[in-house]
């Protein structure tokens, strides 16, 4: 190395002109509150929002592996906050918040509340919300329903899709209590699990598998095929009304029949 003082000083440019181009979510700012044992949900959602001027932005707030009425109650407070993480001081279009189970514990409208805490001015989303408003854009009322949960959770799960004018004609359960192993349920058991329950519930106009952890995007279009029904779940659902509050009314049909449609 030569002596520091034979060294050629750099040349000092000074500050350079630059433009400022539009954010990259140029149509649409979509933020994603994410449970911390998700592995699925960013997954999905990079995977269907590719659109292009559509940006997508996270956060995560802590949850418990085991999946149970406590543990999702206790995600209610944490909401507000993990919202205020995302992109402090720019707006969002829409904030999504991805838990199918804690949503029908705290309600669609709590959760809301909590959003707007942080995001008064956003349109806000929920696995339970877009599951509804994609069942109007197909115009089914009656499902066949699939979970990881608890065959106690399941159960009450269908009761409130009753409850809100959905009929439930048959559900199943894989009965994975675990947060990780729900993530890791195969896409075939998943494939599987559709056909059969359209081959034994005759009646059903759609299939419905619920939970942000279970990998159903990529196997919608092949699942339609083979039933002969439309298919949504709760991260397929949400990323499909997330870009409709936003307007982006853009079809992808290799994303499934849903994706094709605008809201009711």
């Amino acid at each position: 190395m030569p002596p520091i003082e034979s060294l050629i000083a750099p040349i000092d440019f000074g500050v350079l002109p630059s433009d400022l181009a539009p954010r990259i979510g140029e149509r649409a700012n979509i933020g994603l509150v994410v449970l911390g044992t998700d592995q699925t949900i960013e997954y999905e959602f990079r995977n269907l929002l590719t659109i292009p001027g559509v940006a997508l932005y996270e956060s995560r707030l802590h949850s418990d592996f085991d999946i149970t009425p406590s543990t999702l109650r206790a995600i209610g407070p944490r909401i507000a906050p993990a919202t205020d993480l995302i992109l402090p001081g720019l707006s969002l279009d829409v904030v999504a918040f991805g838990c199918t189970s804690a949503t029908m514990l705290l309600g669609e409208e709590y959760v809301f509340g909590e959003i707007r805490k942080a995001r008064p001015g956003a349109a806000c989303t929920t696995p339970v919300t877009a599951t509804l408003a994609a069942l109007d854009a197909l115009n089914v009322g009656r499902i066949a329903m699939l979970t990881p949960y608890t065959p106690e959770i399941t159960a009450g799960m269908a009761d409130y899709f009753v409850s809100r004018g959905v009929q439930v004609d048959a559900y199943a359960t894989f009965n994975r209590q675990d947060d990780r192993e729900a993530a890791r349920i195969s896409v075939e058991s998943i494939v599987a699990a559709a056909e059969r329950l359209a081959e034994q519930a005759p009646g059903i106009e759609a299939i419905f598998v619920s939970c942000t952890s279970l990998r159903v995007a990529e196997a919608v279009a092949r699942i339609e095929e083979r039933t002969g029904l439309p298919i949504t779940s709760s991260n397929h659902a949400m990323a499909w009304h997330a870009l409709r509050l936003a307007g982006i009314d853009d079809a992808q049909p290799a994303a499934g029949r849903l994706f094709e449609r605008g809201i009711a």
